[in-house]
């Protein structure tokens, strides 16, 4: 059985920072993308970034409004995916979910939540202003 496990979320001020980890279980997603989604109250779930993993490097995917702010990495021995998020403001607040590919889909993919499998419970982030 599957199982993505989401941890690290919590409160913080804006500018600070929290890194999220996705423990994944049930089966490796080394060559797939696993990536995170957020879902402020009242909105419609969002890409926030994507990562996978090949023997020339990981490559990662981000959207517009948490780039060269957040940062995704994955260890593969540990099976699990990191979302490290800094310079956090207000509007990033949402409960923050973990995803998983079932199998190698393209890039033009990643921004799209149905083209995931397997999601975790989700973690809620919540910056104060």
């Amino acid at each position: 059985q599957v199982q993505l496990v989401e941890s690290g979320g919590g409160l913080v001020q804006a500018g600070g920072s929290l890194r999220l980890s996705c423990a994944a279980s049930g089966r490796t997603f080394s060559s797939v993308f696993m990536g995170w989604f957020r879902q402020a109250p009242g909105k419609e779930r969002e890409f926030v970034a994507a990562i996978r993993w090949s023997w020339s490097g990981g490559s990662t995917y981000y959207a517009d409004s948490v780039k060269g702010r957040f940062a995704i990495s994955r260890d593969n021995a540990k099976n699990t995916v990191y979302l490290q998020m800094n310079s956090l403001k207000p509007e990033d607040t949402a409960v923050y979910y973990c995803a998983a590919q079932s199998r190698v889909r393209s890039p033009g993919t990643v921004g799209g939540a149905f083209e995931y499998d397997y999601w975790g419970q989700g973690t809620q982030v919540t910056v104060s202003s």
